[in-house]
């Protein structure tokens, strides 16, 4: 049985809850090891949860310097790939205090059902120039 969209719909909403409440152990919680980020200027992959939630305690940071309040998404499109393994594109909407729109930006995921959980391995960024 392949994913199912409310269960990426879930996995993101945790994620940009995660996001929001500048939560690095929690964003690392749903990433799969090793987890790669590919956007047209940066290419990267942290190889365990300890790096990994290095890595967002630094965005955070900046996250919290330009006053993002919520994170949102819109799930564009879904792709099985495997029985476990899917392709998703979606839209995140960062808010800041006032629940205005501050910043949009799409991402491809590849995610697996791990017994565990849903856990994405792959982000690509599909913003030009991103």
């Amino acid at each position: 049985m392949s994913v199912e969209r409310i269960a990426l719909d879930r996995f993101f909403t945790l994620y940009g809850e995660a996001l929001a409440g500048f939560d690095a152990e929690a964003s690392a919680a749903l990433w799969g090891e090793p987890g790669t980020i590919l956007t047209d200027s940066f290419a990267g992959s942290l190889a365990n949860r300890k790096e990994i939630t290095e890595a967002l305690t630094q965005s955070n940071e900046t996250y919290r310097k330009h006053g993002l309040a919520g994170v949102g998404h819109e799930l564009l499109d879904l792709s099985p790939v495997t029985d476990k393994i899917v392709r998703a594109r979606v839209r995140w909407s960062f808010r800041d205090a006032n629940d205005a729109v501050m910043a949009t930006s799409d991402y491809e995921y590849l995610l697996r059902d791990d017994p565990d959980g849903l856990h994405a391995y792959v982000a690509v960024g599909c913003d030009p120039g991103s």
